[in-house]
């Protein structure tokens, strides 16, 4: 660079007009550009902790500790020999698949609700989305006080309606069984506005022509939504499954406020099992090993689902 190009070590306007005329004519400088901030952010978020993650499952390190000794797949093998983490494995899998499988049928009847023009339909999406919205551990605690055993809405409810008996109450969260529908009930709560707005945006992408050729040939609204609505929107389904498939396995926070894993461990998941391992017990090694344990199964899952709802696509 000459002198001319240069000042006191400073680049001149030149050269700086170079830059920026680089920035805004090159896309892909520009793509690059806008993209870093996005990709930091992620790679301080989620690559930091996993890959520490990684590592602490391989050590013996504990809460405290100041030094790591690595002791290969001990802690993976450790795990597969205890019938406690098996016990959390089996509550994840019937947690996730009952709360999907109640979520994707509630969710398209929703999206179906929605789609039609009423009165105040602004005021219901509002009204449907404050589940999603809301924090999660705020409205965990308020169906903690609808399941308690003695104020609890529920019990009055089925009183009222004569379901149970004068001075008959359900013991929602002491119960193994009962406490698992409770989780089932609240993850449904907070994951179906989800589903249904994403299935409700998926709904507006139909061509009008299709439904309208349908009725003119006599289907009625039922027969539209089985046999043109649904096809059409699998890909879309099988996306809004993949999303809550990923929440109900990674979240800790319903658990850990309604039940905290109880009645004796039976309600336990992997998230809340994996904190009790390796914050409240101190085993940051088997807690990590515990939270990594399902990631190739959930990466497996995400793979088979997106390949599903590409091949289910309508060109």
């Amino acid at each position: 660079m000459s002198n001319t190009q240069v000042v006191h070590g400073i680049a001149s306007p030149v050269w700086r007009r170079r830059v920026r005329r680089r920035l805004t004519d090159d896309r892909a400088s520009l793509g690059a550009l806008l993209l870093a901030p996005a990709i930091l952010f992620i790679v301080l978020l989620v690559g930091v902790p996993f890959t520490l993650a990684i590592v602490y499952s391989m050590t013996d390190v504990t809460v405290g500790s100041h030094t790591l000794r690595f002791v290969g797949l001990t802690n993976f093998a450790r795990l597969l020999d205890s019938p406690d983490f098996w016990h959390a494995v089996r509550n994840t899998l019937v947690l996730t698949l009952l709360t999907q499988l109640i979520v994707v049928v509630l969710a398209n009847v929703l999206a179906l609700a929605l789609a039609q023009d009423f009165r105040g339909k602004w005021l219901v999406r509002l009204l449907i989305l404050l589940p999603w919205v809301a924090p999660i551990s705020l409205g965990t605690i308020g169906w903690l006080w609808m399941f308690d055993p003695i104020y609890s809405v529920l019990n009055w409810v089925l009183r009222a309606i004569g379901w149970l008996a004068p001075g008959e109450r359900y013991i929602w969260l002491g119960d193994p069984y009962l406490a698992m529908a409770s989780i089932i009930a609240v993850n449904v709560w907070r994951l179906l506005p989800l589903a249904g707005v994403i299935i409700l945006a998926g709904l507006g992408g139909i061509p009008k022509e299709i439904l309208e050729a349908a009725a003119i040939d006599g289907a009625g609204p039922v027969r539209r939504a089985i046999f043109i609505i649904m096809p059409l929107m699998l890909p879309i389904t099988l996306v809004a499954a993949l999303f809550g498939i990923v929440f109900s396995v990674s979240d800790l926070i319903v658990v850990f406020v309604l039940t905290r894993g109880g009645p004796f461990n039976s309600t336990q998941v992997l998230a809340s099992w994996a904190y009790f391992t390796g914050i409240d017990g101190g085993d940051l090694g088997g807690g990590a090993a515990i939270a990594l344990f399902l990631f190739p199964v959930l990466v497996a899952v995400a793979a088979l689902l997106l390949r599903f709802a590409r091949r289910a696509e309508v060109v």
